[in-house]
């Protein structure tokens, strides 16, 4: 039976739903299956459906939602991840999702995810892959020197979270570190694994908006 609407998350503009009462047009499959990844990997975590109600994303993402994952016995942090980016850019059974991580609850995570999805699903040649960076326009958080994200492996959460399969398909899960345009600028010039070994060096704290820049 459907369920109603549990309670207007309004710092997100986005509607929080009971699970499996997914609203919008989509195939059951696969976001079912990512649901059921994304609960299992962050077993004894509290994870919550997200529904965007506003903005052009629909226009590209009819489906789109996010996964909130609170902090718990994984990571003490808080986890989200696209929902519904896969049926509108994979091929041959192949697509992607994405993942941010954050220190405490808010909105700007689910707008990094939203410009991303909207921005992956526009014209082929906007299709992102590892490696990749994009400009947001502004700090990440608060006042932070990151305004660019870095398409990476999810490497804060080891190899499980990486893939989705089910029947017809897979959705990998690729994160969206926050960079400095420094960072950006170096990685361009230097390559991706030179970047990397940077963040290595640092130890970056990734989740912590004033981190300094590793460049």
């Amino acid at each position: 039976m459907p369920l109603s609407p549990k309670r207007d998350v309004r710092a997100h503009g986005l509607i929080l739903i009971h699970d499996g009462a997914v609203q919008g047009h989509r195939p059951l499959e696969p976001f079912d299956a990512l649901l059921e990844h994304v609960r299992t990997f962050f077993g004894g975590h509290a994870v919550e459906v997200l529904h965007h109600d506003h903005g052009s994303i629909r226009t590209r993402v009819p489906a789109f939602h996010v996964l909130r994952v609170e902090p718990g016995p994984r990571l003490d942090l808080w986890t989200y991840v696209s929902a519904g980016v896969w049926e509108v850019t994979q091929r041959d059974g192949h697509g992607l999702e994405f993942v941010v991580t954050t220190q405490r609850d808010e909105a700007a995570p689910v707008d990094l995810l939203t410009i991303t999805a909207y921005y992956h699903a526009g014209p082929p040649e906007q299709r992102l892959d590892i490696g990749h960076t994009i400009p947001i326009g502004a700090p990440w958080l608060d006042d932070s020197a990151c305004d660019h994200l870095l398409v990476s492996v999810p490497y804060p959460y080891g190899p499980d979270l990486e893939v989705c399969a089910w029947q017809r398909g897979h959705a990998r899960l690729l994160w969206l570190l926050p960079i400095t345009e420094a960072e950006r600028d170096y990685r361009a010039t230097n390559g991706l694994e030179a970047l990397e070994a940077r963040f290595d060096e640092h130890a970056i704290e990734f989740w912590d908006p004033r981190r300094p820049s590793v460049v």
